[in-house]
């Protein structure tokens, strides 16, 4: 596991308005940055992810080796390792941390990615899930600077249905009275956590992997087993309530067509985007089906759609699956071996 970094923001104002102060965003690289600065790929984290649950994805002989580029995975805002609820003091604390938009996020990062390395072009923007709505904010934010894209189960606007999801996962977790609106303290509420976690089990897998008895693959005995070692383990392996509603909030209101200037216009932001794209949702997401990406690559100027087959679902992007990361690192390398979309 590369070292955690910490990149400071100073007085952060955010997208609505609140200042996080003293704000910090925490990253890893891996690689060395070339002389003129041209390998240079950002790879944000996901929901609840942090910078190791990426490495996955990078590493000698893979589309991502670090021979070649210099990968820049940085935290979210709310993960826990960047500024975030679980790490915030004074008003901001806890359940009072304010609303983050993937447009901070994307702000937050491109101040650490300019100010800090001093890089004017990025080879490559990837990530998987929130990682693949970071993606498509950097392309819409700073179109001049993005070379290439290739967002993987995820999307550029949160759909309704997902929304829907996602209120079911919130009321999981606010629904345990040792909750008690968020000022648990040391004392997380574990029977909610548990109840997230079954949440997202129906849904962080397709019907096909269960019909298939897929977890075997991952080393559960049972479907019980898997239940409660993949996924309450996921959710109790010191992930903080107060964070995962905080990056919650932030997935559900995901929208390019919020980046100032463009007035809630998806369409528009969509074809602003002078990055050269590989989308890649998976066959049977339940959270990004493949429909709702081809309507975004439909506007988008230089965009392919390469759907990941399989049974995995939204955890096609997870690592877990072999074929399914074959498959995503050869759509970057073919992407990379591409001229980008800036000419």
């Amino acid at each position: 596991m590369t070292e955690t970094q910490h990149h400071d923001l100073g007085d952060f104002t955010l997208q609505h308005g609140a200042t996080l102060r003293g704000a910090r965003l925490a990253y890893a690289t891996y690689g060395t940055l070339a002389p003129d600065k041209s390998n240079a790929v950002v790879y944000p984290t996901w929901y609840s992810g942090r910078h190791w649950d990426n490495e996955w994805l990078i590493g000698p002989g893979m589309a991502l080796d670090p021979d070649k580029y210099f990968v820049i995975v940085p935290n979210m805002l709310g993960n826990g390792l960047s500024t975030s609820p679980s790490n915030t003091t004074g008003g901001y604390a806890g359940p009072r941390f304010p609303h983050v938009t993937f447009h901070d996020q994307v702000r937050a990062q491109h101040d650490l990615v300019t100010r800090h390395f001093g890089i004017e072009r990025l080879a490559l923007v990837t990530g998987w899930s929130m990682g693949a709505g970071q993606t498509y904010q950097w392309a819409v934010s700073h179109p001049e600077m993005v070379e290439r894209i290739a967002p993987f189960c995820g999307s550029s606007r949160t759909s309704f249905h997902n929304q829907v999801f996602l209120e079911g996962v919130k009321a999981a977790l606010t629904a345990d009275a040792a909750f008690a609106g968020g000022w648990y303290g040391d004392a997380p509420p574990v029977v909610g956590l548990r109840a997230a976690a079954r949440v997202y089990a129906g849904w962080g897998f397709s019907q096909a992997f269960y019909w298939d008895r897929e977890w075997e693959k991952l080393g559960h005995t049972s479907l019980e087993d898997f239940l409660v070692g993949f996924w309450e383990g996921f959710f109790l392996d010191d992930r903080d309530p107060n964070n995962l509603l905080t990056m919650l909030r932030t997935w559900q209101t995901a929208d390019v067509g919020l980046t100032p200037g463009f007035d809630g216009d998806t369409v528009a932001a969509l074809a602003s985007i002078r990055a050269t794209a590989i989308v890649m949702p998976a066959e049977k997401d339940l959270y990004f089906p493949p429909e709702d990406e081809a309507w975004a690559v439909g506007h988008m100027a230089d965009a392919e759609l390469r759907v990941i087959p399989g049974t995995w679902g939204h955890f096609a992007g997870h690592g877990s699956n072999e074929p399914d990361t074959r498959f995503i690192d050869a759509a970057l390398r073919d992407l990379l071996a591409r001229p980008g979309g800036l000419g």
